[in-house]
């Protein structure tokens, strides 16, 4: 019951986290980091790490696209992570389509922050 309990609140978490990403609110999604978070650079390739350099990295993003995440299916996988399948629409700052696909953002927790993220 106790692990039920825990994904259930992951899940509300990271429900909230992806709301306040879609509207901006990066400080809300920061707050929910851990100082020395590891998180991927879709854009550009390899991770930054840290808060500041998460935010340097949406910074530039946003300079060039407009994107929007929405999940849709949360689950667990075997080394304990949140594994979430996410519907992706990005268009650069013309408003053309970049892309329109599903991805998968897995979570790692530590102390009920975010630790890190990766994206299959």
């Amino acid at each position: 019951m106790a692990e039920l309990q825990a994904v259930t609140t992951e899940i509300e978490f990271l429900q909230r986290i992806y709301a306040a990403f879609n509207r901006r609110e990066f400080e809300i999604v920061l707050a929910a980091m851990h100082d020395d978070v590891d998180w991927p650079n879709g854009m550009e390739g390899g991770r930054v790490k840290g808060k500041s350099a998460v935010r340097e990295y949406w910074r530039r993003q946003f300079e060039m696209f407009d994107s929007k995440v929405e999940p849709k299916n949360f689950g667990r996988e075997a080394d304990g992570r949140t594994a979430i399948t996410v519907h992706q629409v990005v268009h650069n700052t013309a408003g053309a389509l970049v892309a329109d696909q599903m991805v998968e953002h897995v979570y790692e927790f530590r102390d009920g922050l975010i630790q890190s993220m990766e994206i299959r």
